[in-house]
């Protein structure tokens, strides 16, 4: 019998992959994701739709976003976002296609359940010069009166941020590259771009390199340009990926990251394939972003655990993998389910996310 986790969203039936189009809307929070309901492998691209009242128990929705237009015909409805307007849920997502490749398109809903796309699709039909033919995940966010759109993407072997902005959401002009590194991979997936404790944050998933991570940017934003200040990594886990934020009611900054195994085989008979994480509450402290297990997930954690292990500054999993802190343990979080845990070390300076085999 396969295994299924208790307090984490896991399709029915299917693949997923990256959270998308995070909100808190109408009284519900709102997870969609990245989801190919046939089979649990990775397929044409449909957006999932899940929702909670505490953000513990999710219940699973008919698909929000199927791949039904010739705008989306190689690969489907790709990563985004989602966001707010005079009542209106907008989704943002990468159209995929043979004649125009990545493109950004948008649909819409008054009731958050069933969705209509824009006749005008897509609504950002190329990519810029200073981008290349990876040109996706639309997180979209209003700063101020304007709304502004990050896009990952890159060019000659450098990752890179594109910055459009729009004050209908409809239309978008291209503002100019945001951020840019070599250092970072050649392509720069699932970005966000938020304010937190007074900065800005830019959060992105390095793509190319040898393991899979997701990077923090903190700086300061006037508008067109953002200038860092400092970076940090409190995920350090190999099994997450691809993350994304929202703020909810109660003006939390709340991220959901993707947990997949990578690679282990799946539980005998199982027709189902990865899940999304425990949201987190992030906050600023000491110049690096923390992140916590929101308040409604605090039952569930406990101080021990068989399958971690503590000596001096390093955490061991599973007799598998070890963790080097870059400072003391002085306390320690777990949240374990059937098949992952998740270590939060000093009150989320640092969290490790490790999904167990078969």
């Amino acid at each position: 019998m396969p295994r299924r986790l208790n307090y984490h969203f896991e399709p029915q039936k299917g693949w997923i992959n990256d959270p998308n189009g995070l909100i808190y809307f109408k009284g519900m929070y709102h997870a969609f994701f990245q989801h190919y309901p046939f089979a649990p492998k990775c397929g044409p691209m449909h957006w999932g739709h899940a929702v909670s009242r505490d953000l513990v128990h999710w219940e699973e929705l008919p698909v929000a976003l199927f791949p039904d237009r010739d705008y989306e015909d190689d690969g489907g409805c790709w990563s985004g976002s989602a966001v707010e307007k005079d009542g209106v849920l907008y989704l943002f997502y990468t159209s995929v296609s043979h004649q125009l490749g990545q493109t950004q398109s948008v649909a819409f809903s008054k009731d958050g359940i069933t969705f209509e796309k824009y006749e005008g699709n897509p609504v950002i039909r190329t990519f810029p010069s200073d981008g290349s033919k990876d040109f996706r995940d639309p997180k979209v966010s209003r700063i101020n009166d304007t709304y502004y759109m990050v896009c990952g993407s890159g060019k000659g072997g450098i990752g890179k941020i594109l910055l459009y902005q729009s004050d209908d959401l409809l239309n978008w002009r291209y503002a100019g590259v945001l951020f840019e590194d070599p250092s970072c991979g050649e392509v720069l997936e699932c970005p966000d771009f938020f304010q937190l404790g007074g900065k800005f944050v830019l959060m992105f998933s390095k793509m190319g390199l040898k393991t899979h991570s997701t990077q923090f940017i903190i700086g300061d934003f006037d508008g067109e340009s953002f200038t860092e200040q400092a970076r940090c990594t409190p995920e350090a886990g190999p099994q997450f990926y691809a993350p994304q934020t929202f703020c909810d009611g109660q003006d939390r900054r709340i991220m959901i990251g993707w947990l997949y195994d990578w690679g282990k085989p799946l539980d005998e008979g199982a027709d189902f394939a990865g899940a999304l994480t425990i949201p987190r509450e992030l906050s600023l402290q000491n110049g690096k972003v923390v992140n916590f297990p929101v308040k409604e997930a605090i039952p569930l954690l406990k101080k021990q655990s068989n399958f971690v292990t503590i000596s001096g500054n390093q955490i061991c999993i599973n007799d598998d993998l070890t963790f080097v802190c870059s400072s003391a343990i002085t306390d320690i979080d777990i949240l374990e389910d059937t098949k992952t845990v998740e270590v939060f070390i000093n009150g989320g300076e640092a969290s490790f996310s490790y999904w167990f085999g078969k």
